[in-house]
């Protein structure tokens, strides 16, 4: 038998069919999980999803060691934790004789520079979770002027055979998004996600939790994320048959009070490894088979999954660490107060914040047309706002979050994700949502003191950045509309869109 060995496994790793389990050996190896204060504060992550993943780790522990393993768990409160993932690592090299440890390569380059530079050799495995590899993402890009994210989704769906007939898609169109806008409508009764009442291991990790970081942004009351696999196959059988049926006509919808919508919220636990995409997308599709969901519907949530979920991976490892730190618009504004407290007058950014702060949730309508849609708007710092949308999201790890905040959201990127900035005015907001009726500002009203803020920001924003948009084709009507606008009125607007601007660098309330 060869020297002791470590295999790591990290808090996003929570799969049993991981690269580096079966590079493993049970006879020889030792498994290294441990809840590390460097992990959860590189930034302030909001306190339930620290629960969640603490919880689930402890678990996956128990888990692994009934399938035979040997793991060495290190808790947060353990009074020898190194608080580092390198550290934690020697620690247990010199406790067990190892000299080296592999591991399946992780989603942040943070954490990939950390391995590298371990105090003993650390041997990463390619993370073969995901549909397409590094290489594979890299084939597809080479050569391409534009790397738009429908083209690398049909790719994916011929790969794969989902919703395939043959060589061509099921239904005669690759995408249905036209027929997933719909505007919210009275009488709908989301049923939400699957609630999961915590057991003693969650309960010990929420309280762990609560008296290191209970003053931190968010909420941990009435926890109810699933925090193994069982929960987490339990929750995706709920979704496919209560809400993927009408997922798809009301995905891009916001009604106040209703925070989750027909939205899965299964992607805390992909992407912490207990679901893997394939068994995901092939109950959505074994669902539209047995004639349970219609056809628009799961196509929008696997486009999502094999289409959203791979592409953005594949920008992030291609576009390199520096990504997080890409500013094309010069944008500088910080961030304001009142999105840590949900304190504004803004009825559709209050309600977006504060649903953040209680369940560490948005679904992807109030993050990228409201939050992210404010931010880019107002020319907030592009790096603080992903900082915030890191902090703040159960499901945020940097391999997803950066490209669609940096690339989607902030158009910080230049145009690598999105071919125009995503910014409306207030008529999409009041379009998809019923915020604006509760509003103390007149989403009609466009200019004046009693103005939606996004009617005014929307064309200052079109204003100052006249030299890179206005030979965009899909800005041209919009620069049209602006210039048909009598002088006086373009400079009303610039004028109030200048005092909100004003109110926020002074921190007055908006």
């Amino acid at each position: 038998m060869s020297d002791p060995r470590l295999i790591l496994v990290l808090g996003d790793q929570l799969s049993m069919d991981l690269s580096a389990l079966r590079e493993g050996n049970r006879e020889r190896d030792t498994i290294v999980m441990a809840e590390v204060q460097a992990e959860t504060d590189y930034v302030p992550h909001h306190p339930r999803k620290i629960a969640f993943l603490f919880a689930a780790m402890r678990k996956h522990a128990v888990a692994l060691r009934k399938d035979g393993w040997t793991v060495r768990y290190t808790p947060l409160d353990d009074v020898d934790n190194t608080h580092s993932i390198p550290g934690e690592l020697l620690r247990a090299a010199e406790a067990m004789g190892a000299t080296e440890a592999i591991a399946t390569e992780p989603g942040e380059f943070r954490l990939i520079a950390a391995l590298e530079d371990a105090p003993i050799p650390v041997h990463m495995f390619p993370d073969d979770r995901f549909l397409a590899s590094h290489a594979d993402f890299e084939a597809w890009a080479e050569g391409r002027k534009e790397l738009r994210m429908e083209w690398f989704y049909r790719d994916m769906r011929r790969k794969t055979g989902l919703l395939m007939d043959g060589d061509k898609p099921e239904g005669g169109k690759w995408n249905y998004d036209h027929d997933n806008r719909k505007p919210p409508k009275d009488g709908l009764n989301p049923p939400g996600p699957l609630r999961h009442a915590p057991d003693k291991i969650t309960e010990e990790a929420i309280d762990l939790v609560r008296a290191r970081f209970g003053n931190r942004y968010g909420s941990l009351d009435d926890f109810w994320f699933a925090t193994d696999r069982e929960g987490a196959l339990a929750s995706l059988a709920h979704f496919v048959k209560h809400s993927l049926p009408t997922f798809g006509d009301f995905q891009d919808a916001m009604v106040k009070g209703e925070p989750f919508m027909f939205h899965a919220l299964l992607s805390p636990y992909i992407n912490a490894g207990l679901l893997g995409w394939r068994e995901v997308c092939e109950a959505a599709e074994q669902a539209w088979k047995d004639g349970d969901a219609p056809l628009n519907a799961v196509e929008g949530f696997i486009r999502q999954i094999i289409g959203w979920r791979e592409y953005i991976r594949g920008i992030y490892f291609r576009e390199g660490p520096d990504y997080t730190t890409r500013n094309a618009l010069d944008h500088s504004r910080a961030l304001p107060e009142f999105y840590w407290t949900g304190d504004t007058d803004m009825a559709c950014v209050s309600e977006a914040v504060t649903t953040t702060m209680d369940q560490a949730y948005a679904h992807h309508i109030q993050r990228l047309m409201v939050t992210g849609n404010f931010a880019l708007l107002a020319g907030l710092d592009p790096h603080q706002v992903h900082e915030w949308y890191l902090v703040v999201y159960a499901d945020a790890y940097e391999w997803v979050e950066a490209p669609n905040v940096i690339g989607m959201s902030q158009f910080a990127d230049g145009g690598v994700v999105g071919s125009k900035p995503y910014v409306s005015g207030g008529n999409y907001i009041n379009k998809m949502s019923d915020y604006c009726k509760s509003c103390a500002y007149s989403v009609s009203q466009k200019v004046g003191d009693g103005a939606c803020p996004f009617n005014m920001l929307y064309w200052h924003f079109l204003d100052r950045h006249r030299d890179r948009f206005s030979d965009n084709p899909r800005m041209a009507q919009m620069y049209s509309t602006w210039d048909r606008m009598d002088e006086d009125r373009r400079a009303e607007v610039l004028e109030g869109a200048q005092k909100v601007l004003d109110r926020l660098d002074q921190g007055a309330r908006v």
